[in-house]
């Protein structure tokens, strides 16, 4: 019995010299777990991509191919083939001038831009003010309904001509279609976000004994900034819809008056070109503005 208890304690001596390394081996299982840990994490962000990317890509793969055999029953319409040929030498140099009529595909683009960034600055100038307006004061909202039910829903090319009977050119006719077309949706949005705005705001409001301006600033706008900016990209959608049609009536410079030039010389292709640009461009409008309203969503709104 004496011999065993001796024999224990310099068993454990024994195990301890033969693995003087056991922290050291510790620390490495821990730096393998957290390099697994991470492979692990890479692996299901990657997953996750290919399941956010894989829907889109097979979509427009489907697209690309229906459009193939739609082409190939219908000889008048161009291939993806022979689109994207076309499109090669087009953008190759697409701020070429040879004269006014004849100009690069992105000079017609931003002559196009500029002209929603005119009637569309101006829409915002005027509309979420009166949007504000229109919803704070119970009288005007019930004054000028009846107008804008009645006007929102005419076309804006509507306007065109009464555009060129005031402003005699075409230009500033176009942004007169644009300004027509993105004021509602600034001016109705606005408005139904100021009523909704909580009434305790304002009885608190109206106990602090603030200024006018300071419940426009204080209470209003943070509340109503949602429904302004989903306002705002709704017209930026409709201005950008609308400026294609009314530069094919003006002509002059645009992506519009371009496509419909396309079409008098019978470049299919180029028209199809000018519908992909023209897509391409509302999209990326579009996730712009979306990207603002999120940036300015707030949990309570």
């Amino acid at each position: 019995m004496n011999a065993i208890a001796q024999s224990t304690p310099k068993g454990a001596s024994l195990a301890t010299q033969a693995d003087p390394d056991a922290s050291e081996r510790s620390r490495r299982r821990e730096l393998e777990i957290a390099a697994q840990a991470r492979r692990t994490e890479r692996r299901e962000a990657l997953a996750a991509l290919v399941l956010k990317a894989v829907p889109p890509v097979f979509g427009f793969a489907l697209f690309v191919l229906a459009w193939h055999g739609i082409a190939t029953m219908i000889p008048a319409i161009p291939t993806p083939a022979a689109t994207w040929n076309a499109a090669v030498p087009l953008f190759a140099d697409p701020f070429y001038r040879n004269g006014p009529n004849d100009q690069g595909i992105g000079w017609n683009v931003l002559a196009s831009l500029a002209r929603v960034a005119a009637g569309f600055g101006l829409a915002a100038v005027v509309g979420i003010p009166a949007g504000f307006v229109i919803g704070r004061f119970a009288f005007l909202n019930a004054m000028t309904a009846p107008v804008i039910s009645l006007l929102r829903p005419v076309s804006p090319l509507a306007w065109l001509p009464i555009g060129l009977l005031l402003f005699k050119a075409a230009n500033p006719a176009a942004i007169w279609a644009i300004f027509i077309c993105s004021i509602w949706p600034m001016v109705i949005n606005t408005a139904v976000g100021v009523t909704r705005v909580p009434q305790d705001y304002l009885n608190v409001a109206r106990v602090l004994d603030l200024s006018e301006w300071k419940v426009f600033t204080r209470v209003l706008f943070p509340a109503v900034l949602p429904y302004m900016l989903t306002g705002v990209r709704l017209s930026i959608g409709t201005a950008w819809l609308v400026i294609v049609a009314a530069e094919m009536l003006t002509g002059g410079t645009g992506i519009g008056f371009w496509l419909w030039d396309e079409w008098n010389n019978l470049k299919v292709e180029h028209i199809v070109i000018a519908i992909f640009v023209i897509g391409i461009i509302g999209l990326v409008l579009e996730h712009a503005l979306l990207a603002l309203a999120r940036r300015f969503s707030y949990g309570n709104s």
